[in-house]
C-alpha cells in the first residue's frame, strides 16, 4: 500500500503500520480517537490528550527536540510529524529509522483531508468518515449561528515580548475567518509576525491564547488597560489543534461569541 503525505511525498508500506510515534499533540489525540491507542507507542511531552496517555506511552521529547535514540528503540513502523511543528532536521534524522508522514495544515480543509488520510493509512476509514461528518455538521450549524454577527477586527496573540500574532496563512487564521472575524494582520502571507501596541490598538478585540505562550488574567488586564480595547483569554487548543479537536471547537466558538 502507499500513502501520500501533505508534502506530496509517497510512502510505501507492506502492511498497515502498527507501531506509531506521534510528534504533535493534536495528531496524537486524533490517532487515539480513530481507535489507535494501542498502536501509538511514542508521544511528546506536550501530548496531553487523552489525559492518561502520558502515563501509558514512551515520551520521546518535545516537538522541536525529540530524542532520536528513544524513538529508534521503539522500532516504529511510522512517525507522524508536522511541517510547522517539527524541523526538517528532525524529519531527516527520523527517516533513517522509519517512514515519516508529514502533515501541512493551514486550513479546516487541510485538517479534514488529514483525518481522511490517517483513516485510510491505518485502516480506520469508517471512524475517519464519521468524524469528518460530525465536524462538517457542527461547522454548517456554526455558519448559520454567526450569520448576523459583526466582523470584528481581531488580533490573536500567540507570544509576548515581543508580541506575535497569528497571520492569515495559518490554521488559526483560517479559524478566525470561520468565526467571521477580520484579522488585523495586513500581510496576507504573513504567518506569525511581530506587532507593536499601536497596531494592536486598531483591533476591536484581542485574543490572548493559552498556548504556546501561556497568557494569564494578569496579562489580559494589563493589555486592556494599556490599549482600551476588549481583551479576552482564549483556549488555544480550540484555535490551533486540528484533527478531532475540531469536533468540539465550534461549540466553544459559540460560547466565545
Amino acid at each position: 500500500m502507499e500513502s501520500k503525505d501533505q508534502l506530496g511525498r509517497i510512502h510505501h508500506f507492506d502492511k498497515i503500520p502498527s507501531r506509531i510515534v506521534s510528534l504533535v499533540p493534536s495528531q496524537t489525540e486524533l490517532l487515539v480517537d480513530l481507535g489507535l491507542r494501542e498502536q501509538v507507542v511514542g508521544i511528546t511531552k506536550f501530548c496531553v490528550h487523552p489525559t492518561d496517555l502520558k502515563q501509558q506511552k514512551t515520551i520521546v521529547g518535545g516537538t522541536k527536540n525529540v530524542k532520536i535514540d528513544k524513538i529508534s528503540a521503539l522500532k516504529p513502523d511510522i512517525v507522524i510529524a508536522n511541517k510547522e511543528e517539527n524541523t526538517q532536521q528532525i524529519v531527516a534524522a527520523l527517516e533513517t529509522i522509519a517512514p515519516v508522514w508529514v502533515s501541512d495544515i493551514n486550513s479546516v480543509k487541510d485538517s479534514l483531508n488529514f483525518i481522511g488520510a490517517m483513516g485510510a493509512l491505518f485502516g480506520r476509514e469508517e471512524q475517519a468518515a464519521d468524524l469528518i461528518r460530525a465536524i462538517e455538521t457542527a461547522r454548517r450549524d456554526f455558519k448559520g449561528y454567526i450569520d448576523d454577527k459583526p466582523a470584528l477586527k481581531t488580533a490573536y496573540l500567540i507570544w509576548k515580548s515581543p508580541y506575535m500574532v497569528a497571520g492569515h496563512n495559518t490554521f488559526i487564521g483560517d479559524l478566525l475567518r470561520e468565526n467571521g472575524f477580520e484579522n488585523i494582520v495586513s500581510d496576507p502571507n504573513g504567518r506569525y509576525p511581530e506587532v507593536d501596541l499601536k497596531t494592536l490598538q486598531q483591533a476591536d478585540q484581542i485574543f490572548l491564547s493559552s498556548e504556546p505562550y501561556p497568557f494569564k488574567e494578569k496579562d489580559r488586564a494589563e493589555l486592556e488597560a494599556q490599549l482600551g480595547v476588549t481583551v479576552k483569554l482564549v483556549d488555544g487548543e480550540y484555535f490551533s489543534w486540528y484533527g478531532s479537536r475540531l469536533g468540539q471547537a465550534y461549540e466553544y466558538f459559540k460560547r466565545l461569541h
